[in-house]
């Protein structure tokens, strides 16, 4: 028997076969067109781009591994969290899909919290731009005609599930990230549905990420050679994914991401809210647990636009600092390029560079965007700390952690060893095929989803720990006074 793992990105499609072991037998991707930015801090696409890239992706697998897709027993997905799909009554999607990175919608954050103030105890968070609750208050006041035709709103894989099965479902780790869930009870909120004007029929039906939601339908498994029945899990968000993939489910396990944001990731208990530091408090994707993220807007993104505006690669660059790296560099960068979450629950926040000089290069500004990044996580850090969390275990994921140095920094500022697994890009799409094999055999997510190989472990370098304590001072001391002279 196999299990197939979808992960939904904003940039393409990836889908991994594993077997009844949880061994990788296969895996393919598709691009999908990258989203627009019709203005300055929107972020949208369209979601037909995300069926359009699984169907490519699956139907790779069917070319290359026919055998083992057509032994599937169980699908779970991962996808992109927050965004808002709107769909009409006949499903027809009404917009394109407004996404996670989308600051549009800051005024109604304001005013949904002024209208309930009970919001963020229901809730267990900020009312944030990159929500999809305040996106669905933005369209009510500016896209009148496009509001009164919602039927239904889902989430990025909430919408591919509904072209692969028919149902209307969502897991609790994605719609925790609406700010229509009530965190603590795994349910939707009447209050909070209310302060946008919808109700329980404008959403999915409710589901764990790891119990069946619904099954493949029969024209579809046909397509792919599947014989029988195909059950689909609830699946998760993508954190949530990538922390089912690497096997981060128990308390104080966690990981760091650096994929285009940035997430410092935790598994709690207990619900466990901390809106003063702008903590983000989910469900997990599996039951009873709960967990913890902060999260920043532009990781492996900065260095992407430092890339554009050098004409220069991301390797090069990222290879270029590690050449010339002698400790903590003279510049600082800030990361906020798309506005910020944690801990300054900012969309307005803009990047910046301080302390260049003439002798600055490439590597050097490469430098200063990793400690930037770096350092926002250090916020991360020191914000969940202050909730009384504390992190036991962290694994590195996403494509930032294929540099070396930048693992290092992060190790060294957050004072704790980081282990890098195997095959770390494929954590979501792994964790969601952990997923669906949970739904389809009934099988306990402890018994299935535990740490993949690990190919090495960085330590902190205790000789730069004082002199990136200086650094990191410097660096908190400088989103205050920009702020202000912003003003």
């Amino acid at each position: 028997m196999t299990y197939l793992g979808i992960d939904i990105g904003t940039s393409g499609v990836k889908a991994l076969l594993i077997d009844e072991h949880g061994r990788a037998l296969g895996e393919a991707s598709a691009p999908a067109v990258e989203p627009v930015r019709p203005h300055p801090g929107w972020s949208e696409q369209n979601p037909t781009d995300w069926w359009t890239a699984t169907l490519g992706a699956i139907d790779k697998l069917k070319a290359s591994h026919p055998s083992e897709l057509a032994s599937v027993r169980g699908i779970g997905l991962s996808g992109h969290m927050h965004g808002a799909t709107l769909l009409g009554k006949n499903d027809e999607v009404l917009r394109p899909c407004i996404l996670w990175n989308d600051g549009r919608s800051a005024a109604e954050c304001l005013e949904m919290e002024a209208a309930l103030p009970s919001l963020r105890q229901l809730s267990g968070n900020i009312a944030m731009p990159g929500f999809t609750a305040p996106k669905i208050a933005w369209v009510r006041k500016h896209e009148p005609a496009i509001y009164d035709k919602i039927a239904k709103v889902l989430l990025p894989k909430a919408y591919v599930r509904l072209l692969l099965t028919g149902e209307h479902v969502e897991d609790m780790s994605d719609a925790a990230g609406t700010l229509w869930l009530d965190v603590a009870k795994r349910d939707w909120s009447d209050d909070l549905l209310a302060v946008t004007g919808l109700t329980r029929d404008h959403m999915p039906r409710l589901v764990e990420g790891s119990a069946p939601s619904a099954q493949l339908k029969r024209d579809l498994a046909q397509r792919w050679g599947m014989d029988s029945a195909v059950i689909v899990a609830g699946g998760a968000g993508d954190n949530a994914a990538a922390a089912c993939g690497i096997g981060a489910i128990r308390p104080g396990e966690g990981f760091v991401s650096l994929g285009t944001s940035g997430v410092l990731f935790v598994s709690n208990e207990k619900f466990s809210p901390n809106t003063e530091g702008a903590v983000h408090a989910f469900c997990h994707a599996i039951p009873d647990t709960w967990h913890q993220m902060g999260v920043i807007l532009s990781a492996t993104d900065s260095l992407n636009w430092l890339s554009r505006i050098t004409g220069k690669k991301q390797a090069e660059l990222s290879a270029e600092a590690e050449a010339q790296f002698a400790g903590p560099g003279e510049a600082i960068f800030l990361p906020y390029l798309s506005g910020e979450r944690t801990p300054h629950n900012n969309a307005g926040a803009r990047g910046s560079f301080t302390g260049l000089s003439q002798s600055t290069d490439t590597a050097q500004m490469a430098q200063a965007v990793m400690e930037g990044v770096t350092f926002a996580m250090r916020d991360c850090q020191r914000v969940l700390a202050d909730a009384g969390t504390r992190i036991d275990r962290l694994l590195a994921v996403g494509g930032g952690s294929k540099s070396a140095l930048w693992l290092k920094m992060l190790a060294t500022n957050l004072d704790m060893e980081i282990a890098l697994p195997e095959d770390g890009d494929f954590g979501g799409a792994l964790g969601a095929a952990r997923l669906g094999l949970c739904a389809a055999e009934g099988a306990k997510p402890a018994d299935v989803m535990a740490m993949p190989p690990i190919k090495t472990t960085i330590a902190p370098d205790k000789n730069l720990s004082a002199a990136y304590s200086d650094q990191y001072a410097r660096y908190r001391a400088l989103y205050p006074a920009i702020e202000e002279a912003r003003k």
